[in-house]
């Protein structure tokens, strides 16, 4: 069986994904057809917007992002909790991870503190305990799984907690900081020919 390596991988994926992206813009395009005011009003980043918002619901890919959001995000100001979830959708669509929210949100889990997100694999249960915050890290997600503009950390697939200094966030450009989080995306590379 020939070994395919990552790089490669991510190559014969590119157009995959690119299409899926072609695809998931479509779908929001025919969604918002005629739908001009409904477009524009996307609720304000502030918690008297959200909390004024009916519950979410969502299927599978939902759960995951509110999962990943109450666990990771929860204490952070709105405008952190949307750009938490910019990183994972800016993952998704990246060739360099699944290509799915919870197959992003659960890379590497299995093996302790060898995940992505650590709640998913420190050991511990993941138990809500807060229902009020729960509910509004769904509305977010519902929001941004909708379609909502990533404006936030320009791109970021990578993000950090300002009480930790990680040798890997050296190797990535710092776009900007919400928060209680450092965001960083992978550092510009020119091919020379």
């Amino acid at each position: 069986m020939e070994r395919v390596s990552s790089d490669r991988l991510a190559r014969l994926s590119q157009p995959m994904r690119e299409e899926k992206a072609r695809q998931r813009r479509s779908v929001l395009a025919a969604l918002f057809a005629g739908r001009e005011a409904e477009k524009q009003e996307i609720p304000a980043r502030t918690i008297e917007a959200i909390d004024a918002l009916p519950t979410a619901r969502g299927d599978a890919e939902w759960e995951c992002l509110a999962e990943a959001l109450y666990f990771e995000a929860r204490g952070e100001t709105v405008e952190g909790q949307f750009a938490v979830a910019e990183v994972i959708l800016n993952r998704v669509d990246s060739p360099a991870f699944p290509d799915t929210v919870c197959g992003v949100v659960n890379q590497g889990t299995g093996a302790r503190y060898q995940c992505q997100f650590t709640y998913t694999c420190d050991g511990a249960a993941e138990v809500i305990h807060e229902p009020r915050a729960h509910d509004r890290v769904g509305k977010v997600a519902r929001i941004m799984l909708d379609g909502a503009p990533r404006e936030l950390t320009d791109g970021a697939t990578y993000y950090h907690t300002k009480a930790v200094n990680p040798r890997w966030a050296r190797r990535f450009d710092r776009t900007t900081t919400i928060g209680v989080h450092h965001f960083y995306t992978d550092p510009t590379r020119l091919s020379m020919r």
